[in-house]
């Protein structure tokens, strides 16, 4: 996947992002309780999680993740409800990037195995000693026979210049003296 800087292009990528692409999308801080112990930052947000809101009008209500739009990246939480003109109550769509995740669904077998791959990824990296990687130096390649080219083509072009300016001297000369 190649890097996109211009704007538009990243807008039409972000909607038109396959599932497992948009799947990432949904990522969502941990708390640091949850931080420490699964030994990650972000985890994409599921059906089930408790979510703490932490932007915008409701920020700091807490509630259980109810759906996930994948569609228009949004999500639903219990108990986050606008109400209508007519009195209906209609669930607020809140972005996942404004929530923190306070506790996980960790129901699903495939969520736990990428929590301890991603944790042991962490711990693998804390536990390599950091070294600095000397890189090999090369030799420089001999340009002995680009110089001495570069060399032969300076003189010849010094050698026009000459040449073209003995000719223009030679015409003032003669235009001086009047010879012809």
């Amino acid at each position: 996947m190649t890097l996109v800087t211009k704007p538009r292009l990243q807008r039409k990528w972000l909607f038109q992002a396959p599932a497992h692409v948009r799947y990432k999308h949904f990522s969502a801080p941990l708390s640091p309780e949850l931080k420490k112990s699964h030994k990650t930052n972000a985890v994409p947000v599921r059906v089930g999680d408790t979510v703490r809101i932490m932007r915008g009008e409701r920020k700091g209500i807490e509630g259980k993740v109810s759906s996930v739009d994948r569609k228009n990246y949004r999500i639903f939480i219990e108990g986050v409800t606008r109400e209508k003109v007519d009195g209906t109550a209609v669930p607020v769509p809140i972005h996942p990037s404004k929530v923190m995740l306070i506790k996980l669904n960790l129901d699903d077998k495939w969520r736990n195995e990428i929590l301890k791959r991603k944790g042991a990824k962490e711990k693998a990296e804390e536990e390599k000693p950091k070294k600095k990687k000397e890189k090999a130096k090369r030799k420089p390649k001999p340009r002995k026979k680009v110089a001495e080219k570069t060399l032969e083509e300076q003189a010849k072009k010094e050698k026009k210049k000459t040449k073209r300016k003995t000719a223009k001297e030679t015409e003032a000369k003669k235009e001086e003296t009047g010879v012809e």
